[in-house]
């Protein structure tokens, strides 16, 4: 008798297993988990009831993210409803794996569902031996559908944009945090180094970049002359302090310093000022990152305290998911952990303070400008994680409601309604959306025509190469023809040539077989025609042959009869 059914869900389809018996007191004592070990054991509890392949890789990740996500996908459903008992007083009963698809199966088919305890060790021993107990599949298939399933499934779950990456935002951020820190401290380093031999500098330069690009430019203060005073107003941008240091060194209490220990400081110094050079290109890539990622959010607040948000939130994502209370003391944690310990007063703000508005608001109304700032962060962070086309026209109004709010609390202005001020922003980011979505499409379709004419471009220069070389066949085949006329026309001179020596041969012959007499004249005859019948094989190609009618030849044959009896 059939007790419950199981579902499992695999990389290569859906198999339903119908068990027969099992002992659920029992089925935790070592000797029965052993048994779930063995194949042989384990067919005589469960059987496989039916098994659905996916047909593709497409459906088998599809079906796998209705699963993760606690969905019935419209495969499992059918299969479910096509082999599950129907009809009785009692329900079926199906165990699964996993609560959340238990009870969305519970709601779209009104199945009995049961998880964990036995169902849980059943399943432990299906996934053991799935591939022994389904005909057909064998260990490799089933770990190659896995293995490819698995691969497309993180995928899908990574979702990966290049432009959208917050990743980069958070690592740009930590570096800038990291570089302000090192810099302060190698200038520091720069100021006691180089002070040894000028220490009046401190007092006249206070920015630790200047003081390095001087420290390199100056070098040996002794060698300091009003040449240098152009070279010293380009750093400092300042006329007054240029005068100011050149006279300084004059009058400089500092002790001399050696060539190799100038050398050391203008190395450590140039070091300096191209770190202070790459923080600021890391601000501009920050800056520019921040606008692609996150529009909305860095016209509000600013982009390094966007990005410190985002940062601490751990995403773009996590962040539009916080709601405005923990936005505002995000980065004052300590502070309110330690406030509920002694039960003190809550922090207002968190980095969030680092925002110029707080700054500018008056101390009574520092938290009521937080927590208004930290409500309008949330929203633009969650228009930014949630819009497909990223624009800044939301970010630019809700830092205009902020000026307002601010102004109300001094001057006592009233603001405008935030109906009022989101219609607007939603009529303009609707026209800019469309502009960008032109210009998308323009750029689109100029690629499509550049692409276009390069594949025309290479298939016509792919044409003339095979006209080319065809040509060059042609050419070949056409002296090679002419090559072979010449040799033919040659062999047929030198054909002629051997007949009329031969002819001339016989003619001779003839001639002496005249003079020695009538005796050796039918030796001669024949020598002739013999000499004639080799010599006509050749002549064949040239002359054609001249067939004797049977009367001449009857003639002809009748006259040599009379000379043999005259003779």
């Amino acid at each position: 008798m059939v007790l419950l059914h199981v579902l499992f869900e695999h990389a290569a389809g859906y198999a339903l297993f119908a068990v027969k018996e099992v002992e659920e007191i029992g089925m935790l004592l070592p000797q029965v988990e052993e048994s779930v070990l063995n194949v042989g054991k384990f067919n005589s509890v469960v059987k496989l009831a039916a098994f659905f392949p996916f047909k593709s890789a497409q459906a088998a990740l599809e079906n796998i993210n209705a699963i993760s996500e606690g969905v019935v996908h419209a495969d499992l459903k059918l299969f479910l409803e096509t082999n599950l008992p129907s009809g009785g007083k009692k329900k079926a009963l199906l165990g699964v794996a996993d609560g959340k698809i238990g009870a969305a199966l519970q709601e779209e088919l009104g199945l009995s569902i049961q998880t964990g305890g036995v169902v849980a060790e059943i399943l432990r021993g299906v996934r053991l031996h799935f591939h022994s107990l389904v005909k057909g599949l064998t260990a490799q298939a089933a770990s190659k559908a896995q293995l490819g399933l698995g691969h497309s499934y993180s995928r899908a779950k990574v979702k990966f944009n290049v432009n959208r990456a917050d990743n980069m935002i958070i690592q740009s951020i930590a570096l800038l945090d990291q570089l302000d820190k090192d810099i302060n401290t190698f200038s520091m380093r720069v100021r006691e180094w180089y002070g040894y031999h000028f220490p009046e500098l401190i007092k006249i330069v206070s920015d630790n970049s200047t003081y390095c690009k001087l420290a390199k430019l100056i070098g040996n203060r002794k060698e300091l002359s009003e040449e240098s005073l152009e070279a010293l107003e380009e750093v400092t941008m300042d006329g007054a302090k240029a005068q100011a240091i050149l006279e300084a060194s004059r009058s400089s209490m500092g002790m001399d310093i050696s060539p190799i220990d100038l050398i050391n400081i203008e190395s450590f110094s140039s070091r300096v000022v191209s770190l202070t050079a790459y923080r600021q290109e890391l601000q501009e890539y920050l800056r520019s990152k921040m606008g692609q990622v996150a529009p909305n959010l860095a016209a509000l607040i600013g982009e390094v305290v966007g990005a410190r948000l985002i940062s601490h939130a751990g995403s773009l994502t996590n962040l539009a998911k916080y709601p405005a209370s923990t936005v505002q003391i995000l980065g004052a944690e300590k502070a309110l952990f330690r406030a509920l310990k002694t039960r003190g007063n809550t922090p207002k703000y968190g980095l969030i303070f680092h925002s110029t508005f707080i700054g500018r608001a008056a101390a009574k109304n520092k938290g009521r400008i937080s927590r208004y700032l930290a409500n309008k962060c949330t929203i633009a962070s969650r228009i930014d994680c949630f819009s497909e086309v990223p624009t800044s026209v939301f970010g630019d109004k809700l830092r205009d409601q902020v000026e307002e709010r601010l102004s109300f609390y001094e001057t006592g202005e009233t603001p405008r309604k935030n109906l009022d001020v989101m219609k607007e922003a939603v009529a303009e980011a609707s026209e800019v959306a469309a502009e960008i979505k032109r210009k998308l499409d323009k750029k689109e379709k100029k690629k499509k025509k550049r692409e276009k004419r390069r594949l025309e471009a290479l298939s016509t220069a792919e044409g003339e190469e095979e006209e080319v070389e065809v040509k060059k066949v042609k050419s070949n085949g056409d002296a090679e023809a002419h090559n072979g006329e010449g040799e033919a026309t040659g062999v047929k001179k030198k054909k002629k040539k051997k007949a009329a020596a031969e002819d001339v041969e016989v003619k001779e012959e003839e001639e002496e077989v005249m003079t020695n007499g009538v005796d050796e004249a039918a030796p001669a005859k024949k020598k002739k025609k013999r000499k004639i019948e080799a010599v006509q094989p050749e002549v064949k190609e040239e002359e054609p042959e001249v067939k004797e009618e049977p009367e001449q030849t009857e003639k002809k044959k009748k006259k040599k009869k009379k000379k043999a009896e005259d003779e």
